[in-house]
């Protein structure tokens, strides 16, 4: 039996409540990581701790905001020295940008940008101590692609391709690695009710012609994660069923 890929190690994973981020959790916890996880609801964090146990890992729920610096400072402090770092947390209204509302502008930023920047400079001084750790952003296409109500979300994640960049420069010669994976359309409850005919309409303009399903993201983070991707670092895996390329 071959060696589990993140046996021994600690992860955090945040946002890990539903979709995209309790994959991701179950994930690592599978591949022998014991996982940290972090969200705003209390239940839903239970039930990805339940779901990781089932699957014969070790998951820890902590309640935190990302948005609230002083949650972030709590949750690495609490957390303590982690191996990878999945800053997966991100919220996605949509708005046109003569109708956008500065809190909301606010809210995105705090979550997306702001959070992922500063629980990470939290975490990486420890993983340059040792000299090795993973990070790995969860962006999007729509750094990439124009959308007519995705501005300041769009930005928002532009701005975590280019904090996974700088970061794999900063933090690189002394062995940390960076990168960002940017999912397409992936089928959540959340999508399809933030998107609404918007989601249906991307999901045909895809290569593939399907969605996909949060537990094919979590592969890609899983590989760049994992030793396996040794000599990536600064990279913006896109998993988008090739609607980028069509």
């Amino acid at each position: 039996m071959s060696t589990k890929e993140l046996e021994g190690k600690k992860a955090l994973v945040t946002g890990a409540t539903s979709g995209i981020g309790r994959s991701i959790a179950v994930k690592l916890a599978e591949a022998g990581a014991t996982v940290y996880l972090t969200g705003r609801r209390a239940e839903l964090g239970k039930e990805t701790v339940e779901l990781i146990e089932q699957a014969g890992g070790t998951g820890h729920f902590i309640v935190s905001d990302v948005a609230s610096v002083d949650d972030v400072r709590k949750l690495a402090e609490e957390v303590g020295e982690v191996d990878v770092l999945v800053n997966n947390a991100g919220i996605f209204p949509f708005s046109p940008t003569p109708e956008q509302s500065l809190d909301g502008y606010q809210q995105v930023f705090d979550v997306n940008v702001r959070g992922t920047y500063f629980l990470t400079a939290a975490l990486a001084p420890a993983m340059v101590a040792r000299g090795r750790g993973s990070i790995v952003n969860v962006s999007s296409i729509a750094a990439v692609i124009g959308t007519p109500v995705g501005s300041v979300y769009n930005a928002s994640k532009a701005a975590m391709d280019a904090l996974t960049r700088s970061w794999a420069v900063e933090f690189g010669p002394a062995g940390v690695r960076v990168n960002s994976v940017a999912p397409g359309p992936i089928h959540t409850d959340a999508a399809v009710e933030g998107a609404g005919e918007m989601f249906t309409a991307i999901t045909e303009l895809t290569a593939l012609k399907r969605t996909g399903a949060p537990e094919e993201i979590a592969e890609a983070v899983l590989f760049l994660a994992s030793e396996k991707s040794s000599y990536i670092t600064g990279s913006v895996i896109t998993a988008d069923g090739g609607y980028v390329a069509s």
